[in-house]
C-alpha cells in the first residue's frame, strides 16, 4: 500500500454547542478503499464533508499529499463526491450528465468524448448515452453518478451512502461492482455507511465511529475477529457479549466458570467484556463441558441453524450446520482462541455518583431526592452514591424519576446493558449504567426510576466521576 494520501489531525467540530467530532485522527493511503462505519449521528458524514471541503473543522488540520488544505474550497480539491441522492440533471441524457463537469472546464471536445465513452464502458452503461436519466433504474442512475464523478479523474472519490436507495439484491450487486471499479481505476475511495455487510464486503480498511469518536481502525478481518470494545463487537456482526472477570492473564471467568484464553494485560480480578462469535461455538452432548444448558430456540437460516441455548440464565447464540431439538440438554464447546477479551466501556459493574445532603436524612443527586434514615451527616456535605445497574428501571417518561439520554445499548445474554447520561447540579453530564430487558432506541431520551433502598451511601471528601471502578 502506498504512503499517506490524506491525513486528518486532531479534527474537532461542534454545531450549536454540541460536539459532532471529537479529536479525530485518521490517515488514508493512496488506492485504498476506506469505509467510515457507524450508527446515525456518529459523525461519519461530517468527516466526509470536511474531507470534501463542504464543512470546516473548528480545530485540527486536513492534509492532502502533505499540504494543508483546510482553507481550500471544494471545487479546488482533487476530490469528487457521490451522494445518496444522486443529484443528476433530469433534463440531460446520460452522456451529457457524465460530460457536464468536463464541459464546465472547457475541455477539448474530442477529449470529453473519449473520457465519457471510456467511463460509460467502465460502469457498464455503453449504449445508454442518449437515454434520459429519469428513464433509468436506481442502479443505473447510481452508475451515472459514479461515472460523472470519476470522469474528472479525481485522486479521491467520496461516497455518502450511495446504495441506500437500492433494493437488497441490487445493493449486493453494486457492492461488488463498486469494489471492482475502484480496483480497476486504482484511486482512493472513502465510503460512508451504517451497513456492516457493505463495510466488510468492500473495504481495505474500516473506521468504526461512535459519538464523534473513532472506536477502532483495522482491516475487516481485524475489526470482526478482534473488536476493541463491546460497541464494535455488537455493531459488527452477531456476537455473544458477556460481563466477565479477568482472573489473571490468560484466564477469564464468565458467569462463574473459568476459561483459558489468549489475552492478558488487564490486571487481576479486573471487570472486562468478552465476545464469542456464534460460529465459533460448537454444540456437543450434554455433560461434556462445564457449560450445559437447554435449547430455547432453533431457526433455520438457509446455510446454517441459529440456535439459542440458555446456560445458568445466560442466552448463548450458536450458528451451526447441525440441528438441535428445542428443549433438549446440550453442552457448549469453544477454544481459548475463540474468546476475545475487551476493556469495558464503562469501568466496573456499578455507577458512582456524587450527591449532596440536602436536608436531614435527605439526599439530592442529578436533581432527584430520596430519604435515608440515620444519615448523621451535616446538611450540605457531599456523599458518594454507589448505584447497582439493576436498581435502575427503564420506565415511561410520565412515571420516571429522571429523563436521561441513551448513549449505547448492548445485549449481554440476560439483559441489555445501557449507558445513559444525565446532568448534575453543576450542569455537567454524568453517566449511569443500567441493566434492563427493555429494547430502546439509541440516541434518544428515556425515563428511568430508581430503587433508592438499593443505593449505597458513603461520605466523600472529593468529587469522583460516575464511571469510577468498583
Amino acid at each position: 500500500m502506498s504512503e499517506k494520501l490524506l491525513d486528518l489531525k486532531n479534527i474537532t467540530l461542534s454545531y450549536d454547542g454540541e460536539k459532532i467530532l471529537d479529536n479525530i485522527n485518521l490517515y488514508i493511503r493512496d488506492k485504498e478503499f476506506v469505509t467510515l462505519l457507524g450508527p446515525s449521528g456518529c459523525g461519519k458524514t461530517t468527516t466526509l464533508r470536511i474531507i470534501g471541503g463542504f464543512a470546516f473543522p473548528d480545530e485540527g488540520d486536513v492534509f492532502f499529499e502533505g499540504k494543508r488544505i483546510n482553507d481550500l474550497p471544494a471545487y479546488k480539491r482533487p476530490i469528487n463526491t457521490v451522494f445518496q441522492r444522486y443529484a443528476l440533471f433530469p433534463h440531460l441524457n446520460v452522456y451529457d450528465n457524465v460530460a457536464f463537469g468536463l464541459k464546465v472546464k472547457k475541455m477539448d471536445r474530442k477529449e470529453i468524448d473519449k473520457r465519457v465513452r471510456e467511463m460509460l464502458v467502465m460502469v457498464n452503461l455503453k449504449g445508454f448515452e442518449k437515454r434520459r436519466v429519469n428513464k433509468l433504474s436506481g442502479g443505473q442512475q447510481q452508475r451515472v453518478a459514479i461515472a460523472r464523478a470519476l470522469v474528472n479523474h479525481p485522486k479521491i472519490l467520496l461516497l455518502d451512502e450511495p446504495l441506500g436507495a437500492l433494493d437488497l439484491k441490487l445493493r449486493k450487486e453494486m457492492q461488488i461492482e463498486l469494489k471492482n471499479i475502484q480496483q480497476r481505476l486504482g484511486i482512493t475511495f472513502i465510503y460512508v455507511t451504517h451497513d456492516q455487510e457493505e463495510a466488510l464486503t468492500m473495504s481495505d480498511t474500516i473506521v468504526v465511529m461512535k459519538d464523534g469518536e473513532i472506536q477502532q481502525i483495522g482491516t475487516p478481518q481485524d475489526v470482526y475477529n478482534e473488536p476493541k470494545n463491546a460497541f464494535v463487537a455488537d455493531f459488527i456482526g452477531e456476537s455473544n457479549i458477556f460481563d466477565a472477570i479477568m482472573i489473571r492473564d490468560k484466564l477469564v471467568e464468565i458467569n462463574g466458570v473459568a476459561f483459558e484464553c489468549l489475552d492478558g494485560g488487564f490486571g487481576e480480578d479486573a471487570p472486562v467484556d468478552v465476545v464469542l462469535r456464534p460460529e465459533d461455538i460448537q454444540i456437543v452432548p450434554a455433560g461434556q463441558t462445564a457449560l450445559t444448558g437447554t435449547v430455547k430456540s432453533v431457526v433455520f437460516k438457509g446455510v446454517h441453524y441459529e440456535i439459542t441455548v440458555v446456560c445458568d440464565g445466560l442466552e448463548w447464540m450458536i450458528q451451526t450446520t447441525r440441528n438441535a431439538e428445542v428443549g433438549s440438554e446440550v453442552s457448549l464447546a469453544f477454544g481459548p482462541d475463540d474468546i476475545h477479551v475487551m476493556k469495558r466501556i464503562f469501568k466496573g459493574f456499578t455507577s458512582k455518583i456524587e450527591g449532596t445532603v440536602a436536608d436531614t436524612d435527605t439526599i439530592r443527586f442529578l436533581g432527584v431526592e430520596f430519604t435515608r434514615e440515620g444519615l448523621d451527616l451535616p446538611v450540605g456535605s457531599k456523599v458518594l452514591l454507589t448505584i447497582p445497574p439493576k436498581s435502575v428501571e427503564v420506565v415511561s417518561e410520565d412515571h420516571s424519576d429522571l429523563i436521561v439520554y441513551l448513549e449505547s445499548m448492548v445485549y449481554k445474554g440476560a439483559y441489555n446493558e445501557m449507558i445513559v447520561w444525565a446532568k448534575d447540579e453543576n450542569e455537567e453530564y454524568q453517566s449511569l449504567l443500567v441493566h434492563s430487558m427493555n429494547d430502546e432506541q439509541i440516541a434518544t431520551d428515556i425515563g428511568i426510576k430508581f430503587r433508592f433502598d438499593d443505593i449505597a451511601v458513603a461520605p466523600c471528601e472529593e468529587r469522583k466521576g460516575a464511571a469510577s471502578e468498583e
